[in-house]
């Protein structure tokens, strides 16, 4: 299951990103508002079939990086013990951190051919932090938040008690010895 989609990616980080990190060297796609309309799903009738053809091409790596993405989210979320697909509200915090670190994942996905300093890259620096805040979901020390269905059911079980024999020197006990 996609955590983002194309539509997300056309909002953010924009269709000029990914028309640049997403087309190959030989089929660049130039004109940014075609890939908007094809991310976007939208009419591309003014564009020229060859034109739609290479963001057809573009698209599609865009899809496998989305794809391989949500793999690599699952592979934390099973970790954890979440049922998958997992189901959340479209309005709860769990689905836009979802959607946030899909977005880290597939953007880094698709620059992985450029040559990216570590220490300045805005998209390396969002997928170290994406795979980080994956792990210590996976490790139970971070939640989904409200709807989070692990953490309901972790709420419930957590409930200890005890019980044991009577205590052999209590209050009542050493009373004697005074």
């Amino acid at each position: 299951m996609a955590y983002i989609t194309t539509t997300e990616l056309a909002e953010r980080p924009g269709a000029r990103e990914i028309a640049q990190v997403a087309s190959l060297q030989h089929q660049m796609v130039n004109d940014y508002a075609l890939m908007d309309a094809t991310l976007r799903g939208a009419d591309r009738s003014n564009w020229s079939q060859e034109l739609q053809d290479t963001a057809d091409l573009a698209l599609a790596r865009v899809l496998d990086a989305v794809n391989e993405s949500a793999a690599v989210i699952d592979g934390f979320l099973v970790q954890r013990g979440y049922a998958l697909p997992l189901q959340l509200t479209p309005t709860s915090t769990g689905k836009s951190l979802l959607t946030a670190w899909s977005r880290a994942i597939t953007r880094y996905l698709l620059n992985q051919n450029r040559v990216m300093d570590a220490s300045k890259d805005p998209v390396v620096r969002d997928y170290q932090d994406a795979m980080r805040m994956l792990g210590l979901l996976a490790q139970g020390k971070l939640s989904l938040g409200a709807g989070d269905p692990e953490a309901a059911a972790a709420v419930g079980s957590t409930d200890v008690r005890f019980a044991g024999d009577a205590p052999t020197f209590g209050r009542q006990q050493l009373r004697a010895f005074r």
